[in-house]
């Protein structure tokens, strides 16, 4: 097993060298952002597209999770000559796709912990220099409500969205006052106003700060709803939901994840949904994508930059640890005023974190490249067209 994965991080290793480099160029003056004119919004008050914008649509991308152990955080201080952590390599080869969207979400499925206090243990918590990689990346949003969101308390909570506030990036799911967890999350792409929604299944037992029974949100239908409307009447053309939920490991969506997905896709209000797109993650591995009550559900991502992928003997823990998929939704704008924004293409794009190289990998330029992995990116698409989603109109994506 390891000699098969070395094998395929030598062949990689041309294509990882390049796109890093081109990353670097880049951002070679490590600020955070896009220059095509794309602008960051929080919370209420977007300003209006503009009458030239007005006409066309966008197109939104959606990653999975993010879950740095000690063997990646370590690496990121290797890529950083052993000051400081540089993430920005580790995610030079899902940058082509992300900053070529209008929108680009994420997941974080850490906390931001102190100094050095990240990676090893059961706590999940990493360095905050990975919102700067995800910045750099071309990422506007990330969702932030997960399985351990509460590895380090209130203060993990404050150190994380402080560290994304800082770079630019809008968050969803976790909060630092009352006040904030009310606000809505609302980012411009091109023409629309964009709300993203994030929830969490569980967070492993821990419970919330005392004080604070609004820190992390909570996978609950009637609350997803309600936000959902709140969004709509605050502007939001899109609604975008994140949900951490489902098995872990499991290649097929479980029964509560089908059900909460057909009860959510089928409200509507004024005859227009409530919800515009479902985006999943928790599972680890990439899961089916489905066309449900006419809305795109997304069951799993798989782990885009996947933690605690390898055993004690330094093997891989799961054949399938570190695939992912890259979900990109086109949306277009409605043909009568109040109506609502279609998806007019459904793509997924294959990915592979390589443990050993310690890089994101777009597995169809990898193949295009004559890297061995065919298989792989084979039985990711199979996965993800378990439902029937061909038949909707879903495909693979470059």
């Amino acid at each position: 097993m390891l000699a098969r994965r070395r094998q395929v991080a030598l062949a990689l290793t041309a294509i990882l060298t390049a796109a890093a480099a081109c990353q670097a160029h880049r951002q070679q003056d490590d600020q955070p952002g896009r220059s095509d004119g794309f602008s960051r919004f929080g919370g209420h008050g977007l300003p209006g597209p503009s009458s030239a914008a007005a006409g066309r649509g966008f197109t939104l991308v959606a990653s999975g999770d993010l879950v740095p152990d000690a063997s990646i955080v370590e690496r990121a201080r290797f890529d950083a000559g052993g000051r400081g952590y540089d993430f920005r390599p580790m995610l030079a080869g899902a940058e082509p796709a992300v900053s070529g969207a209008d929108l680009a979400l994420c997941h974080l499925g850490t906390v931001y912990g102190a100094d050095d206090d990240s990676g090893a243990g059961t706590a999940r918590k990493s360095p905050p220099e990975i919102a700067l990689a995800l910045a750099a990346a071309g990422y506007d949003g990330c969702a932030t409500a997960s399985g351990h969101s509460l590895d380090d308390g209130a203060s993990g909570i404050q150190r994380t969205l402080d560290a994304f506030d800082a770079v630019g990036m809008a968050h969803a799911g976790t909060a630092r006052t009352e006040a904030e967890a009310r606000t809505v999350t609302m980012l411009r792409a091109g023409p629309a106003a964009v709300a993203h929604l994030a929830y969490t299944s569980g967070t492993d037992g821990r419970p919330l700060p005392d004080g604070r029974p609004w820190a992390v949100n909570p996978v609950d239908e009637n609350r997803i709803l309600t936000d959902a409307r709140t969004a709509r009447k605050a502007g939001a053309d899109v609604v975008v939901v994140s949900l951490d939920w489902g098995t872990e490991w499991q290649d097929a969506p479980d029964g509560r994840q089908q059900s909460l997905a057909r009860r959510l896709t089928a409200s509507r209000t004024g005859g227009r949904p409530d919800i515009d797109l479902v985006i999943g993650t928790r599972t680890h591995v990439p899961q089916a994508y489905e066309k449900v009550n006419g809305t795109w559900v997304v069951y799993g991502t798989g782990d885009q930059v996947a933690g605690g992928a390898l055993d004690r003997k330094g093997g891989l823990r799961d054949p399938r640890a570190g695939r992912s998929t890259l979900g990109r939704f086109t949306f277009t704008p409605p043909s009568r005023p109040g109506g609502r924004w279609e998806v007019s293409r459904a793509e997924f794009v294959p990915q592979l974190f390589d443990v050993d190289a310690g890089r994101v990998v777009d597995l169809n330029q990898a193949l295009a490249q004559g890297a061995d992995v065919e298989g792989v990116r084979d039985r990711i698409r199979e996965v993800v067209l378990s439902r029937g989603a061909a038949k909707d109109g879903l495909t693979m994506g470059d």
